[in-house]
Order: structure tokens, then C-alpha cells, then sequence
């Protein structure tokens, strides 16, 4: 039995670690470096890093932050922000990344992906995905949100997963920074239709939202901010907690 995945998000912006609700409303979190070292000291699994005005900037992942942050952490660490060619990649995998996501510049030209996997291996290509509820549909958005497609969720997913993908993280606009609980049906269908992990994203509250994204959403991660932030769920209590609901994670 695969053991579920806890995964702490650094959202960067300027520097800084920051965070909102529903992609608006940024308040700073914290110094990144700093936190990134004390997630990976109490346990984590993984450690994601976005830049996340970098699309929007029309500028590049900060190198020598992500440099930084590698220094001090043992487990693996994605960085994704402004990513749009192999030579990015390159340059992020040079300062440590162990794993690049991708957003915005594969939905413009998914021909990307299939480039990145072929030159970095699958393992190494996270396609992150927000999406947002729209007359029913969970409809794609690009640069941090704010612009929407005309791209349905779960036609995406399996693009990209026949491009190469390694894993798809999956933000619902919907839930982010509500503390109400993952979106549990796109994620359970988005898990039973792929082969690829599936990282669920946005919503988190409680320790009991895990289980229920773990079980009902059948996603193989999960991903938090600010209940990490803010030690509001220390992540050795979450994964004991886990534990005793028998849901499989690494001690």
C-alpha cells in the first residue's frame, strides 16, 4: 500500500511566503527558507514551492531563492512559477528542485509538457491545474487564477497525462483558503480516470479534511498552507492522527 503524501505549499511572492483565500487577498506567511527547513524537520513528505506572480510578471522563478530553500531541506522539493521552456527547468534542477511544476505555459502550448518529460523524465513533470466551478463545469484558469479558459478540467488531466506528466496537482479556486474541506468529487474522478498521482490542493481546515481527501477524494497527496503556516495542524499530530484512521503515511 502506497503511503499518502503530506505537502506543505510555499506560495512566493516577492520573497516572501504569502497567503489568501480563493487567490485574493495575500497576506504574508513567513520568510520562506525558514519555514522550508522546519517542515522538513517535523516530517513532511515533500515541499512545494510556486512562485506565484511570476506568470503574471512575465519573469522568471527566483533561482536563487529556490537555491536557498534546497540548501536546508532533505526531501523532495517542486518549484513551479514562470516555467515555459526546457532551459527553465535546467536552471531550476541546477539550484536544487527535484521536480518543476508547470501551469499556465502548458495550456498555452501542451507541446511542452511532452518536451520536458522526454528530456527530464515524467518523474520530474508536475502539472499543476486550477480550476474554478462554472455553470457546472470545472472550467481551467491560468496566470494565478485570474484568467479563464474555455478548458474543462477533466479533458485537461487526461491530456497531460498522455503528454507525459508525472503527477497532476489539482487547485479548486473554489476552495482555496476556505478551511472547508478539498474538493472531494472532482478529485475521486479525477483519481479513479488517471494512473498518475493526483495532489489535492485547496481547502484544507482540519485534521479530519486529510482523512476525508485521502479516502473519499482518493488523492494521493495533499496539500496545505496556512494550516501549516500557522501551526494551526503541526505535521507530526496530522500524520498520527492518520495513522490511527488507518491511512498509510510515513512516520
Amino acid at each position: 500500500m502506497l503511503t499518502k503524501r503530506i505537502i506543505p505549499c510555499l506560495d512566493i511572492k516577492d520573497g516572501r511566503t504569502v497567503k489568501g483565500v480563493n487567490f485574493k487577498g495575500l497576506m504574508d506567511a513567513g520568510d520562506p527558507v525558514a519555514l522550508a527547513e522546519r517542515y522538513a524537520r517535523e516530517g513532511a513528505d515533500e515541499l512545494v514551492f510556486l512562485d506565484i506572480s511570476a506568470t503574471e510578471e512575465k519573469r522568471k522563478t527566483l533561482a536563487e531563492l529556490v537555491y536557498h530553500v534546497a540548501e536546508k531541506v532533505n526531501i523532495p522539493f517542486t518549484v513551479g512559477g514562470g516555467i515555459s521552456s526546457a532551459e527553465d527547468v535546467g536552471i531550476l534542477l541546477r539550484a536544487g528542485a527535484d521536480k518543476i511544476s508547470v501551469n499556465s505555459a502548458a495550456v498555452k502550448r501542451p507541446e511542452l509538457i511532452n518536451e520536458l518529460a522526454q528530456k527530464f523524465g515524467s518523474q520530474c513533470v508536475v502539472v499543476a491545474i486550477d480550476a474554478k466551478m462554472i455553470d457546472g463545469q470545472w472550467i481551467v484558469h491560468l496566470v494565478g487564477g485570474k484568467v479563464p479558459t474555455e478548458i474543462e478540467l477533466f479533458d485537461w488531466a487526461l491530456e497531460v497525462q498522455d503528454r507525459g506528466a508525472g503527477e497532476i496537482l489539482f487547485t479548486s479556486m473554489d476552495h482555496d483558503g476556505t478551511k472547508n474541506g478539498f474538493a472531494n468529487e472532482a478529485l475521486s474522478r479525477l483519481s479513479t480516470m488517471l494512473h498518475i498521482p493526483v495532489i489535492a490542493s485547496g481547502g484544507a481546515g482540519s485534521k479530519e479534511h486529510f482523512k476525508d481527501t485521502f479516502t473519499v477524494g482518493k488523492a494521493d497527496a495533499a496539500l496545505a498552507a496556512s494550516v501549516f503556516h500557522y501551526r494551526e495542524i503541526p505535521i507530526p499530530e496530522l500524520k498520527s492522527y492518520l495513522q490511527k484512521e488507518n491511512i498509510s503515511v510515513r512516520l
